[in-house]
């Protein structure tokens, strides 16, 4: 029985609001990355830069957000979660408000860089209080509607931002959009999410922060999870930032059909997600994190390769869903590696993920420049590939029986 089952019942009444306003919280860290995918060249006009230099500010997003993610593993063990979690909510709040009032390309890459610190907190917190406070034969699905949380903030805000940009300038996005939605998550936040003092006075008696580190970081499965979400990630990276520019290039599609397919993938990450989020209850979580790693992998690679754009289309589509039920399912492994130290072992992972997200973009940006997007797609998705050969051989879920006897 889970050792926090007895304070998840403590907080019933708050229940009903628990799983939506963690979800709401890491839909809120979506938007200024929906903002700078669409308006990213009218943001350069504004402040009279080139679009590869305006485009730098998701590059250091990137690295705060890792860099700030290890710290979290500190102070995860040291602060309650919900308040680590609002904190990083205000952190997205600032960052869009900064985003707002800069004037000049220096404010605006410091303020948007705080977006990282958001996210670097929003989302390990998420997903670490799903495991203190539901029980184990719900954390699958929560975890699911979390990983579909992030997608719908691309699937919601991409046209809701095209529509309000069609009204205004980027600046007005940010006013009517971008920060209402980051006040009202923090609302949610206050109001749905219960105190875990009782956890957070556990976690300072049981262990030091070398200890919570040394907890995650010399188990080999939880290890193991790390690096394959690394290179999960990498992997993905060949279909988030570059399959749009594909279709364009490969086969001269239109820039609004290119938007379309943007909106299909995110349509088809999210219900993947979803869906995987109820066969971890099934199948546990190893199974289905090995195979739709694996599967995403494949279809990363074969995407590029075919010359009709109907089936190049159908595949890429299928790589964005087994992508969805991979991150959820590989979430949720996560998140049972060690009880001990949720917090530091999900800051961590956020870490990973983070990292991986940088080397896709690193990575999938140099073979463009030296290759193709055939050389581009083979390495990308054998990466995926890799990262399911080590979840099969190095992790373990250690819940599987107890969810079993369950």
């Amino acid at each position: 029985m889970d050792d926090n089952s007895s304070l998840t019942q403590e907080k019933g009444s708050q229940g009903r609001l628990l799983l939506p306003s963690l979800a709401i919280s890491y839909f809120a860290t979506g938007p200024l990355g929906v903002l700078t995918a669409l308006l990213l060249i009218d943001m350069a006009l504004t402040f009279e830069v080139s679009v590869g230099v305006m485009g730098q500010i998701n590059t250091l997003s990137y690295i705060v957000a890792v860099i700030f993610a290890l710290f979290m593993g500190i102070l995860s063990v040291r602060f309650r979660h919900k308040s680590l979690l609002m904190i990083g909510l205000l952190c997205v709040s600032f960052s869009a408000l900064g985003c707002f009032l800069a004037s000049n390309f220096n404010l605006m890459l410091i303020s948007y860089s705080l977006s990282g610190v958001g996210t670097a907190m929003v989302f390990p917190m998420a997903i670490t209080l799903i495991g203190e406070y539901f029980p184990l034969e719900k954390r699958g699905n929560a975890v699911g509607w979390i990983i579909a949380a992030g997608s719908l903030s691309y699937l919601i805000g991409a046209p809701v931002i095209g529509f309000i940009a069609g009204i205004g300038d980027w600046h007005f996005v940010l006013l009517a959009f971008v920060i209402p939605v980051s006040l009202a998550s923090l609302f949610m936040a206050f109001t749905g999410l219960p105190s875990t003092s009782r956890i957070h006075r556990l976690k300072i008696s049981e262990g030091t922060y070398l200890e919570s580190f040394k907890g995650v970081l010399l188990n080999i499965s939880a290890t193991a999870c790390l690096v394959g979400n690394v290179l999960r990630m990498t992997s993905f990276g060949a279909i988030l930032f570059y399959m749009a520019s594909f279709f364009r290039q490969q086969f001269l599609v239109s820039t609004d059909f290119a938007s379309a397919i943007i909106l299909g993938a995110a349509l088809c990450y999210t219900l993947g997600s979803l869906v995987a989020g109820r066969l971890v209850n099934r199948f546990g979580r190893k199974s289905p994190t090995v195979l739709t790693t694996l599967l995403a992998g494949i279809f990363t690679i074969s995407f590029v390769y075919l010359p009709n754009l109907w089936l190049s289309l159908a595949l890429s589509f299928l790589g964005t869903w087994f992508s969805g039920m991979a991150s959820s399912a590989a979430n949720s492994l996560a998140l049972e590696q060690v009880p001990r130290f949720r917090g530091t072992m999900m800051s961590i992972n956020s870490a990973a993920i983070s990292l991986g997200n940088a080397l896709g973009a690193a990575l999938g940006g140099l073979t463009l420049v030296l290759f193709n997007y055939e050389v581009m797609g083979s390495t990308l998705g054998t990466m995926g590939i890799v990262a399911a050969i080590i979840f099969y051989h190095l992790t373990t879920d250690p819940r599987t029986t107890e969810l079993v006897e369950a």
